[in-house]
């Protein structure tokens, strides 16, 4: 079940409420600017598949970045832990009065097994970490969009253990390019997990019955 709490996660936090900035009139392109943004890097330099950044303004640059580094992580943690239930680990003990995490079974069965009540929290949950993110000021299209700088998802709240404690400025930057990068790798992989789930064969490679 904690898979696919994750993977909802990363589903929920793509559709949020709030929307794009709105672009500038008339429209420009600002996708010149990602070049000296943290993102881009070898083999594939620029990131922007569907070339979005040709569309809107500094804002709007802000706002798709800031996505990327929540959705990022968020399918990071939610790939780790759909392989980690495949493999047959859960939590110990209930979910829910009678409901044992063992009992949900894996993939989005589990999900599907998971009371109303459990579903209704991870929601909430989910809403009230959006709500903070977007009420802080100054809002983080005002400013410089980096991978620390979105409130709870801030440095800290990931590295717990304080590795970055120390590290030089240019480590920092390895590692937040890194984290970039793998998150990106994880969207993807977490998208292919769910598709392959609903719609046997839909993924290359997978056997259809995954």
């Amino acid at each position: 079940m904690y898979k696919v709490v994750l993977a909802l996660a990363a589903s929920a936090s793509a559709f949020q409420l709030n929307t794009p900035p709105a672009a500038t009139a008339p429209v420009r392109a600002v996708s010149e600017k990602l070049e000296s943004m943290e993102g881009s890097s070898a083999p594939m330099g620029v990131w922007d598949p569907l070339g979005l950044s040709f569309w809107g303004s500094d804002k709007t640059l802000k706002w798709y970045r800031a996505a990327e580094i929540k959705h990022g992580r968020v399918a990071m943690a939610a790939t780790v832990g759909w392989i980690i239930n495949e493999l047959g680990i859960c939590f110990p003990g209930d979910v829910a009065t009678g409901v044992s995490f063992k009992s949900l079974g894996t993939g989005v069965r589990a999900w599907e097994a998971l009371p109303d009540a459990g579903k209704l929290q991870i929601i909430l949950f989910l809403g009230a970490i959006e709500i903070n993110i977007e009420t802080q000021t100054p809002h983080y299209t005002l400013g410089d969009v980096k991978l620390g700088s979105i409130e709870p998802f801030d440095w800290n709240f990931f590295d717990p253990a304080m590795f970055t404690k120390g590290m030089s400025e240019e480590a920092k930057a390895r590692g937040r390019l890194s984290e970039l990068n793998n998150g990106r790798l994880a969207m993807i992989a977490a998208a292919g997990m769910i598709s392959a789930s609903y719609i046997p064969g839909s993924v290359p490679l997978l056997p259809p019955t995954w």
